[in-house]
């Protein structure tokens, strides 16, 4: 059983920084499935707003996906040694306050709801003074 767990959520100022984390677990090696086997991401939803996806890391070739408001403030990185995943946030702004979740996809390279076959429970980011 796939598990994915975020971790470094919390309350930050406008302009700071946080770094999210996503462990991975439960993969099944046996088949030579390797973590960066699969394409892996952050997704976030905000109070009363759909979930949408923020960055994404493909399998196929390593290339990234960002959504137009994380460009250049957001970056994302994987280490497959450790089988995580991280979310840097630089300039952060009141409207990046969401949930964060760490999403796996085990098919489909793309950076959307319905390509996740596995998600995490979520990491609560607050930006406000």
């Amino acid at each position: 059983q796939v598990q994915l767990v975020e971790s470094g959520g919390g309350l930050v100022q406008p302009g700071g920084s946080l770094r999210l984390s996503c462990a991975a677990s439960g993969f099944n090696f046996n088949h030579g499935f390797t973590f960066n086997y699969y394409t892996i991401g952050w997704f976030r939803q905000a109070p009363g707003k759909e979930r949408e996806g923020v960055t994404c890391i493909y399998s196929s070739d390593g290339s990234t996906y960002y959504a137009d408001s994380m460009k250049g403030r957001f970056t994302i990185s994987r280490d497959n040694a450790k089988n995580t995943v991280y979310l840097q946030m630089n300039s952060l702004k009141p409207e990046d306050t969401a949930v964060y979740y760490c999403a796996l996809s085990t098919g489909v390279s793309t950076c959307q709801n319905f390509a996740m076959d596995y998600w995490g429970k979520g990491t609560l980011v607050t930006v406000s003074s």
